[in-house]
């Protein structure tokens, strides 16, 4: 299929997205990652140097953008003071702005002070895992930082998201809620060029939701009419299918990736960059052929 074309702003950069699928790489500076690749160390007086150091490996592996977390959203997930939150995620931005590492930085937080200091340390882009229920105070700030947002779908909060998982139309219901926060952003001032969707993969889903949703990627891209971010690495669903532990899913993810850009994904958030960058390197070349053959 011929992947639709878009150009985001994210601060001072310029994504072009469909040419090629861009790599989300993630950074957990948690102590507590379900992905087992939590880099924060509370007891260390520079507990964010290793995450500094895995998002510098990361972004040297193929990542086009590295996001930086400091609250773990796994199903049942307690909820980070904001304080702690910032202690974990601003010193790893500060430095890797400092140092130069000429990737856009996101943010993964829905709090609105942890998102401004992260904007002032220098994040471009805001990943909302909140993006349905979107504060218009929070989205006014990301619009005068001139920042990019990724909006997220997710049914309830990371602790009650898979109690009583129910949809009448998972895709519809989806597509019908990222409407509305599509055009809460709109009203508040940001702009069409600044909005990437996200249709949530694991947050209040089933694994058959899950699989529906990678199936119907293509929908919510020609609904919408915004670029797609799919983040499918190491998730529970890909443990199911396969009978494997989160150690052992990147065969998983690989298919789950594949999937996705073949629907038409314009950005994967994965753990495993060095792999997936050949992997998307591949799937964009059979793309490219396949376009230009038809």
């Amino acid at each position: 299929m011929k992947r639709k074309k878009f150009k985001i702003k994210a601060g001072q950069y310029g994504l072009n997205l469909g040419e090629k699928t861009l790599i989300l790489g993630i950074v957990n500076s948690t102590p507590d990652s379900f992905s087992q690749d939590g880099t924060w160390k509370e007891k260390e007086r520079d507990g964010y140097r290793l995450a500094v150091k895995r998002a510098v490996r990361l972004a040297r592996d193929g990542a086009d953008m590295i996001d930086i977390g400091g609250e773990s959203t796994r199903p049942g997930a307690a909820v980070v003071p904001v304080d702690v939150e910032q202690k974990r995620v601003v010193p790893v931005i500060k430095h890797l702005v400092d140092r130069r590492i000429d990737v856009p930085i996101s943010i993964d937080s829905y709090k609105r002070p942890v998102i401004k200091a992260a904007l002032d340390a220098g994040a471009t882009i805001v990943n909302n895992i909140m993006g349905v229920k979107p504060n218009r105070s929070l989205l006014k700030m990301v619009r005068d930082y001139k920042a990019a947002i990724v909006l997220m779908h997710i049914k309830g909060t990371p602790r009650t998201m898979q109690k009583k998982v129910c949809y009448t139309d998972v895709i519809l219901d989806i597509v019908q809620s990222l409407r509305l926060s599509i055009d809460t952003c709109l009203d508040v001032g940001i702009t069409e060029d600044r909005i990437i969707i996200d249709p949530g993969i694991g947050f209040g889903k089933t694994v058959e939701h899950n699989l529906t949703i990678i199936n119907n990627i293509d929908r919510f891209v020609k609904e919408l009419k915004h670029p797609l971010l799919v983040g499918p690495s190491r998730k529970s669903f890909i443990g199911h299918v396969l009978n494997k532990d989160v150690s052992r899913r990147l065969t998983g993810t690989i298919a789950s990736v594949c999937a996705s850009i073949m629907r038409g994904a314009h950005i994967v958030r994965v753990h495993d960059v060095k792999q997936i960058a050949e992997t998307v390197r591949m799937m964009d070349s059979i793309l490219k052929e396949s376009v230009q053959s038809s």
